[in-house]
């Protein structure tokens, strides 16, 4: 869709979407850059409270993967007014001010429809310095990769859907989609890190994707290192998958080791909503790295993987 838009050659547009990367970077002066995210989705949960604090985690991660301390944001809301009462809607922005707050990032303002379905979500606007940008572009043959959330929201969303789960027995993934990814990120650039994405629609294969084009390298996944909530696979196992992460399998070549089953093969492409950060990391910065997580508190600190230099080749086995 986005390679409809017209390409613009300005020198302060240090990153657009033709990077694949999080949020669109420009550039005010030698010291300051404005970052700029959109994000916003139908309820993942039933609680209508919950469901704003997870979509307002979720669109501000895009700041946090690129490096962003928040400054503001504003609302954006499509609502059925005719079939869902608005009192809801009231709860739905109280779940988004919650996390607002949390990240210190006042809502000023925003829009809303009339829609089919509810969906809500922010514009996220964010600064950093120029010269210290997470980026899709930076990682190197030899950096490990390090994941700070586990996987299979998207599974465990769907079960709740289906009534395969009560929103109780989601309570671990729910507090890991309405945690911010402030601590991922301030860790990573504590470390001295310049590579970074975050886990969300296109799952854990497609965001590294974007990682392995932007920057020409490969990866091998090491699939037993990566952190995934209790019976994700049992639920995969037994067809309990969104259609967005069979299309995400599908979209992303991957060379798979033999023993890599189809449901764990589901699990590295599910879709996330406001999953962890996806860093890359020299070895020799990994021990500061993984320090700073634990410091921060962060919900993983999982060495999943490494970069290598056959670029574009994807490899997933079960251990290293």
């Amino acid at each position: 869709m986005l390679r409809h838009l017209p390409q613009v050659g300005d020198p302060r547009i240090l990153l657009d979407a033709a990077s694949r990367d999080d949020a669109a970077v420009w550039q005010l002066d030698d010291g300051r850059a404005l970052v700029a995210t959109v994000d916003f989705f139908t309820p993942v949960v039933d609680d209508a409270r919950t469901w704003g604090r997870i979509a307002a985690a979720n669109a501000l991660s895009d700041l946090y993967a690129t490096g962003a301390t928040p400054l503001f944001a504003l609302s954006l809301v499509g609502w059925p007014r005719e079939s869902l009462p608005m009192e809801l809607l009231g709860e739905v922005m109280q779940g988004l001010a919650d996390v607002a707050t949390a990240a210190r990032c006042p809502i000023l303002g925003g829009h809303s429809v009339d829609a089919l379905e509810p969906h809500v979500g922010l514009v996220a606007l964010g600064e950093a310095p120029p010269d210290r940008l997470l980026t899709n572009a930076t990682a190197r043959p030899g950096d490990l990769l390090v994941l700070t959330k586990p996987l299979g929201t998207g599974i465990l969303t769907t079960a709740l859907k289906r009534g395969l789960r009560t929103e109780r027995e989601l309570a671990e993934a729910v507090t890991s989609m309405t945690t911010l990814n402030a601590g991922g990120m301030r860790a990573a650039l504590a470390a001295g890190l310049r590579c970074a994405t975050d886990v969300t629609g296109f799952g854990l294969l497609g965001h590294l994707g974007n990682i392995l084009r932007g920057s020409g390298v490969g990866a091998r996944l090491w699939l037993e290192a990566v952190p995934r909530f209790a019976g994700v696979l049992e639920l995969a196992a037994e067809g309990v998958v969104p259609g967005g992460t069979r299309r995400n399998l599908a979209a992303v070549p991957v060379t798979w080791a033999a023993d890599v089953a189809e449901p764990e093969r589901l699990l590295l492409a599910d879709a996330q909503t406001s999953g962890g950060l996806l860093l890359a990391v020299a070895p020799s910065q990994l021990d500061s790295l993984l320090a700073g997580l634990a410091a921060e508190g962060t919900l993983a600190r999982a060495v999943i993987g490494e970069c290598t230099g056959h670029a574009g080749q994807l490899t997933v086995t079960r251990t290293p």
